[in-house]
Order: structure tokens, then C-alpha cells, then sequence
């Protein structure tokens, strides 16, 4: 988490998210080509934007771990590492 990114709040609460790692293998022991691979739909919150607009206070913190959609934020690359900013709304739940 050494990423120094700070989302600014539009309408709604930014979050920036590490997504974990795809699957290389299947429980049974299968390994998963690239090509078959899914986007994963579960990440590290690194960083929150403080308030909205209307003044509401995000619901998660850095190092949470938090399920989201398959096709939810935006995709950026900073300092090599692949992150993704999207809406606190987006989250569907933390772990």
C-alpha cells in the first residue's frame, strides 16, 4: 500500500481499489490459461475520498477488503501497479 493516491469526491465517495490477483488454478488442481481467465471481483481499498458532496463519510477504510462488480470503476495503472477507482456505491460488500 504504498501507492500515494487520494480520490477527490464528486457526487459520491471515490475509493481506490488493488484488485486481487486472477486464479491461476481451478480447486481441482486445472491450470487457468490467460485467455480464460476473469476479471476479479474482489480488492484492497488503498485509498478513500473523506467527504461527498453532501457532506456523508464513506462506509469503508484502507485495507479493507471489498467485493465488487465484475465491470465496476475505472481502470489506471500508477506506479506499475494495475488499481481501479470507482464509486463507494459500486462496493457491493467488505469481508
Amino acid at each position: 500500500m504504498s501507492v500515494n493516491l487520494k480520490p477527490i469526491a464528486g457526487t459520491q465517495n471515490r475509493v481506490v481499489v488493488e484488485p486481487a490477483p486472477a486464479e491461476e488454478k481451478t480447486a481441482s488442481g486445472i491450470i487457468i490459461p490467460d485467455t480464460a481467465k476473469e476479471k476479479p471481483q474482489r480488492g484492497t481499498v488503498i485509498s478513500v475520498s473523506e467527504v461527498d458532496e453532501k457532506g456523508n463519510k464513506p462506509a469503508v477504510k484502507a485495507g479493507d477488503i471489498v467485493l465488487y462488480g465484475k465491470y465496476a470503476g475505472t481502470e489506471i495503472s500508477v506506479e506499475g501497479k494495475d488499481l481501479l477507482i470507482m464509486r463507494e456505491s459500486d462496493i457491493f460488500a467488505t469481508i
